[in-house]
């Protein structure tokens, strides 16, 4: 596994490669502190992961995942000492899988990481069907109303939970178990974005949803379509 980290502050760097040498030392770290560095690495070593830090001495770290955004699909995480609501929704909005503030304890950050990896290289998937809807959790491909719809390895996830659990309500604890592993603290507000991406996706309407709805207190369930 290539995990390719875009990092400048050298206690995390250390911290990082520490962790990775202890606990999972059969992935390689490449690290970089400059972000149009990373983007580069980015295409030229194909990484199975991309762990972003947003304030870099070069770029923005939004403008780092938006230029990967272009041409990649590759999970991302941010890690970032950016904890405000409106830099978690940017994240999240400009395509990042998820997003950890520093700082940060090692157990759960690895988990999350090994946990976004094994969503995007686990084994093939069989096809997930509700309704007119055809799920490939292996490719991320969504068929329905005769479109073809890419998601992102976390849309996916959750799309497929939402699809097994079809008519039914699901929770924001179990949704984020399905998702990330664990129902980790501020894992309902980032289902919340991803929920609203997913919408503006696949609804025809995203601000008067008819198919991926809420249910107020409790989560989110899929309208069987018509």
């Amino acid at each position: 596994m290539k995990v390719l980290l875009i990092e400048d502050d050298r206690e995390i760097i250390d911290a990082i490669s520490l962790a990775f040498q202890i606990r999972w030392p059969e992935a390689t770290l490449i690290p970089t502190r400059l972000g149009q560095k990373g983007v580069e690495l980015v295409e030229s070593e194909s990484p199975d992961i991309v762990i972003l830090d947003l304030g870099l001495p070069d770029i923005n770290g939004f403008d780092v995942l938006r230029q990967i955004r272009l041409f990649s699909q590759v999970p991302t995480i941010i890690l970032t000492v950016r904890s405000d609501e409106a830099d978690i929704v940017k994240g999240l909005e400009w395509g990042a899988d998820d997003y950890i503030t520093k700082p940060f304890r090692q157990l759960e950050f690895l988990a999350r990481v090994k946990a976004l990896i094994r969503r995007q290289v686990g084994a093939e998937e069989e096809l997930i069907v509700f309704g007119p809807l055809r799920l490939d959790p292996t490719t991320g491909q969504l068929s329905y109303s005769g479109k073809e719809i890419a998601l992102t390895v976390t849309e996916s996830q959750i799309m497929a939970h939402l699809m097994k659990n079809g008519g039914r309500a699901v929770t924001h604890a179990s949704l984020a178990e399905a998702v990330w592993g664990d129902d980790y603290p501020g894992a309902a507000d980032s289902l919340k974005v991803h929920i609203r991406r997913l919408r503006e996706k696949v609804e025809e309407d995203p601000s008067n949803p008819r198919l991926i709805l809420t249910r107020t207190g409790i989560g989110y369930f899929i309208a069987r379509p018509e």
